[in-house]
């Protein structure tokens, strides 16, 4: 679940090698249809950029022309008054970045303790790690704008993802735990307390507990390592546990969701004290399917509820009718 563990698939699907040390042919599909979405990512946010410089010389030039069309007196004026308009803009950026300092650092002390294990940084490829730090970037950027802001940590930063983590633009300032070792190593004297999120465990969260540490899988596996964070945390015997997802929602996919969904999903979670608006706030409407509550009244109109066949048929009709839909 949690960090993009694998999804279902069969046996031909497996990403493996064989004695050559060659990719499947499903394999080698997935790779260049991930390496043409890399590249069109890639040319997407060139232009972006592109767009965005020309906008700033756009602005550039009808402010130098404006000042042009003045006279002196009234062009000195408009100049003073667009440098007090910014002195007042970094003012209030400046009051916004204490007063989110302020609550980083009661979280601290009393905030729900949530952990991103980047242990996996073995298992992917730069590109992997990459958008993985990109994620972790939103996700401390989410917690800082939070009212109720968790204490987050970043647990085995070395390496390949500890030398992509400090390229980011003042990540030695961010009000946040840095560790090189694992969580087992860092929090050892609360192992009983600490709980893996993953779409493979049995046990599903119905409220945070603020006794607990939660721990979600920094990994972008490409649907190679299936299981993969709940076979590490019963081998830790450590607990487990997943988003209470299908209580609120049928997804029209798997329910693996990225890190930075499930940091923010818990994030709304203690904001609201509510599981269904922190999921429809959060998970994409790609994604969602229908309300868990809709597909069970459209079971119960069409006196579905004994086929598989017709609920499943049932279940996708009224997808199709809700799509889109604010939320009941």
């Amino acid at each position: 679940m949690e960090g993009k563990e694998n999804r279902e698939k069969g046996p031909q699907e497996e990403e493996c090698t064989n004695g050559g040390g060659s990719l499947s042919k499903s394999a080698q599909k997935k790779l260049l249809k991930q390496q043409k979405w890399e590249a069109k990512k890639a040319e997407k946010k060139a232009q972006e950029k592109e767009q965005k410089k020309r906008e700033v010389e756009r602005k550039r030039r009808e402010w130098e022309e404006k000042l042009a069309s003045l006279g002196e007196e009234e062009r000195e004026k408009l100049i003073e008054e667009r440098k007090s308009l910014r002195k007042e803009r970094m003012e209030h950026k400046s009051e916004e970045r204490a007063v989110q300092t302020q609550r980083l650092s009661k979280a601290k002390e009393c905030g729900q303790k949530i952990v991103i294990d980047l242990e996996f940084s073995h298992l992917m490829t730069l590109a992997e790690i990459n958008s993985l730090v990109q994620q972790i970037m939103y996700c401390y950027a989410v917690n800082k704008r939070c009212s109720k802001p968790g204490h987050l940590w970043l647990t085995g930063c070395k390496g390949e993802m500890g030398n992509a983590l400090k390229k980011l633009p003042g990540f030695d300032n961010w009000i946040i735990e840095k560790e090189d070792r694992s969580y087992i190593e860092a929090l050892e004297n609360e192992k009983q307390n600490l709980v893996y999120l993953t779409a493979d465990s049995e046990n599903v969260v119905n409220e945070l507990d603020a006794s607990k540490i939660y721990i979600v899988g920094g990994l972008v596996d490409r649907n190679r390592w299936k299981g993969i964070t709940m076979k590490k945390a019963e081998e830790q015997g450590i607990q487990t546990a997943k988003l209470p997802i299908g209580n609120y929602l049928n997804m029209s996919s798997s329910q693996v969701l990225t890190v930075n969904q499930v940091i923010e999903i818990l994030l709304k979670y203690l904001e609201t004290k509510d599981w269904k608006e922190a999921f429809f706030q959060v998970i994409p409407q790609r994604k969602r399917g229908c309300p868990a509550d809709s597909d069970q009244q459209s079971k119960q109109v069409n006196g579905e509820e004994n086929e598989e066949k017709d609920d499943q048929f049932g279940s996708k009709k009224q997808c199709a009718q809700v799509k889109g839909l604010p939320i009941p």
